[in-house]
């Protein structure tokens, strides 16, 4: 009996579309490493802000290898920003990049991007919807540096635009445990020089500087090496790191894994919930058409439709409520004495 009603609860379709994204059942992570610096960069959107000179948005963009960001405020989030984040602040500044990674919001996805890159032949990864972890190094860096402005801005919070700039000096100047240094000295080859080593008199501001250009050539390529090893250091942490953080994370899960042809439902992470609308979060049943790389899930609807999903947003989906038949019972009177 309590097999039958196990089977059967597990089956029922309104305990089903019930409760939230399992925190237990998850798919193994997979991790971006990329070589060189500057190839790979991801992009967003911060929210609006309070108006600031007529700036509500700040464009970020990080490159994933030597975590440097680039930002740009600005009144909309358009494609018109996007552009210009691209023509006068990546391509000019550090080449042309080899991929792109943004979410699928109207400001990546158009026409006019398109052709942007693929004219400067750049590969464009579009994050799967409603899953923000796979633009997880974008998502770090707006979070860090919205605390930083949270610091440094006045009470009333419209002057974050000017501050703007601060920031990202902060940003890049301090320490990144996955790097084992920090931004820009992982960039130039050297460490920052700060205001206040100026007043407390650090070993540099002090030094009589050599004009010669003998020791001078030696002494840069010296530290043209130096900037090699740093970069290959920095990338063996960050890939010690990452080894340590997916062995971490997968100690604390069970792997859930799926099949073409599964019935699965999807979690929209986008709806609202208000007392008396007690509408489901899951949507389905869908079925697995396809199973990719780093977790992407190609599903069909009832109409036949494709699209892909994060596999983190779906769930397996028994539709069958039938209990098997158990053997046969039967009762007779007991023996007279």
């Amino acid at each position: 009996m309590f097999r039958d009603a196990n089977r059967f609860i597990s089956r029922c379709d309104e305990c089903q579309r019930q409760g939230n994204i399992s925190k237990r059942n998850e798919i193994p992570q997979n991790f971006i490493l990329e070589v060189e610096v500057f190839d790979v960069w991801g992009i967003d959107f911060m929210r609006p802000f309070p108006s600031s000179y007529g700036n509500e948005y700040i464009l970020v963009a990080v490159d994933y290898v030597s975590k440097w960001v680039e930002a740009l405020a600005s009144p909309t989030n358009d494609s018109r920003v996007v552009i210009k984040m691209f023509k006068i602040v990546i391509f000019p500044r550090f080449g042309v990049p080899r991929v792109v990674i943004s979410d699928g919001g109207s400001h990546f996805i158009n026409k006019v991007f398109a052709n942007l890159l693929r004219k400067n032949d750049v590969t464009h990864k579009v994050a799967s919807p409603y899953h923000p972890q796979t633009s997880g190094q974008v998502e770090i860096s707006n979070r860090e540096i919205k605390g930083i402005l949270q610091k440094t801005v006045s009470i009333t919070r419209k002057d974050w635009s000017k501050k703007l700039d601060d920031a990202l000096w902060a940003y890049r100047t301090a320490y990144k445990t996955p790097l084992g240094t920090t931004p820009f000295h992982l960039v130039y080859g050297k460490a920052c020089h700060l205001p206040v080593e100026l007043e407390y008199k650090a070993a540099w501001a002090v030094k009589l500087l050599n004009f010669d250009i003998l020791p001078a050539y030696e002494r840069r390529s010296m530290q043209l090496h130096e900037l090699e090893e740093i970069r290959h250091l920095a990338y063996d942490n960050s890939r010690i790191y990452k080894e340590w953080s997916k062995a971490y994370h997968e100690k604390r899960i069970i792997p859930k894994s799926f099949a073409p042809n599964d019935q699965i439902l999807l979690f929209n992470s986008r709806l609202r919930l208000f007392p008396g609308k007690l509408k489901s979060r899951w949507y389905g049943p869908f079925t697995i058409k396809e199973i990719r790389l780093h977790g992407a899930i190609v599903l069909l609807n009832t109409k036949g439709d494709e699209f892909v999903v994060n596999g983190q947003r779906v769930k397996p989906y028994l539709a069958d409520t039938h209990v098997e038949k158990g053997e046969p019972v039967t009762f007779s009177d007991p023996p007279h004495a």
